[in-house]
């Protein structure tokens, strides 16, 4: 089963909830608001569709997924400083998401270290919601809603 840690981009994010009247106080309220997760449950609905034309693709796609509350930050050692993900140390450090993401679970409470720029460190936290995701039938192109 495929399932997804999805990062918003503040920056494109915050433009869009700003034109559409959306107040939020950062990145952890914006990530969690359910009109981003509507709007990113659309993004993650056109994946499936896109994989449901390929044949040899269908079986990927996305069931369920969960917006990280946090940026992933090499700062924090979750990406190199080339931007790639540490899937190894993201996997063990957000290992009660992954788990909640199998389980069937929609929601979890996680908390996470971070490295502020100055060199502090501090804990963030949220209650973290999950979302499932209707497959397409491999072929078929979903009807928009």
């Amino acid at each position: 089963m495929a399932c997804a840690f999805l990062n918003i981009e503040l920056q494109a994010v915050a433009n869009w909830a700003e034109r559409n009247g959306l107040p939020y106080a950062g990145y952890v309220d914006l990530a969690g608001k359910p009109e981003v997760y509507a709007l990113l449950h659309e993004c993650v609905n056109q994946v499936n569709t896109d994989l449901a034309r390929e044949a040899n693709l269908a079986g990927s796609q996305i069931r369920r997924f969960l917006v990280l509350h946090k940026e992933l930050d090499a700062d924090d050692d979750e990406l190199t400083r080339t931007r790639k993900v540490r899937r190894g140390f993201v996997a063990e450090k957000y290992a009660p998401l992954v788990s909640a993401l199998f389980d069937g679970a929609q929601h979890c409470k996680i908390e996470t270290q971070v490295k502020f720029e100055d060199g502090r460190t501090g804990v963030i936290g949220a209650d973290i919601n999950i979302r499932d995701v209707a497959l397409v039938p491999p072929g078929e192109q979903k009807r928009a809603a």
